[in-house]
């Protein structure tokens, strides 16, 4: 697996399994999807021009998959969604899946190109959920170094984390590993930092170490290309 690109902020293992005390900068992305704003109309008109047959079967599917899951416990529902793009989306690069050294996918690309690295399985299950109700504030995207095997060389990667509450130990969503399980558990991780739509966690600082706004650039831009494909 070739890296994700690298990330410079630095968290603690134990800042990780409690990041929800972290810093939350309030309002740092601007808007947020909401877990009703989803037109399959529009969705359907987007992914028939960018990849016509192939993309609406795949988002045919994930429709089917929003109503299957609609109203199920938690647990199937992280399970099923995890398992689903996992399947779905075969891992490569992003200069061989998008034609850029670093592309941030969103769910209706990925989906449509059938393929992405580790921010576009996240992304989309992030989305997925948030699409389920499950609460914006209980998932974040988690930057980390994974290991690789029982090697002491590790590369960027992303994953999403469910938090039960603010101050939980995260449950890790990944395309690396099948199951879901605790981040207590994945001792091949050693996280940097996390965000979602609403703010950005860096371990118990006051303030910003960096210019998030810029940093998080590429999150912006898929939200604004998910309002035009319908999401939003």
């Amino acid at each position: 697996m070739s890296p994700c690109p690298p990330a410079s902020i630095s968290l603690t293992r134990r800042r990780f399994l409690a990041a929800g005390s972290g810093v939350l900068l309030a309002g740092l992305l601007g808007f947020s999807p909401s877990e009703a704003d989803l037109d399959a109309s529009r969705l359907r008109d987007s992914m028939q021009r960018l990849y016509s047959g192939q993309g609406l079967e795949a988002l045919e599917a994930w429709l089917a998959l929003l109503r299957q899951l609609e109203g199920a416990p938690l647990d199937t529902q992280l399970r099923e969604v995890n398992q689903f793009f996992n399947r779905r989306i075969r891992w490569v690069d992003d200069i061989h899946a998008w034609g850029e050294e670093d592309y941030w996918a969103t769910p209706l690309e990925a989906l449509g190109n059938g393929q992405g690295d580790c921010e576009d399985y996240s992304i989309a299950k992030y989305i997925t959920l948030k699409q389920l109700r499950v609460p914006g504030d209980r998932l974040r995207m988690i930057y980390v170094r994974a290991r690789i095997g029982r090697s002491s060389i590790t590369q960027a990667h992303m994953v999403l984390g469910y938090y039960a509450t603010p101050g939980a130990e995260p449950l890790i969503l990944d395309n690396l590993v099948p199951s879901i399980t605790p981040a207590g558990q994945r001792t091949d991780l050693d996280p940097l930092f996390s965000f979602n739509s609403q703010g950005l966690w860096v371990g118990d600082s006051s303030a910003s170490r960096a210019d998030p706004v810029a940093r998080l650039s590429r999150w912006r831009s898929v939200l604004a290309r998910m309002e035009e494909q319908g999401f939003l």
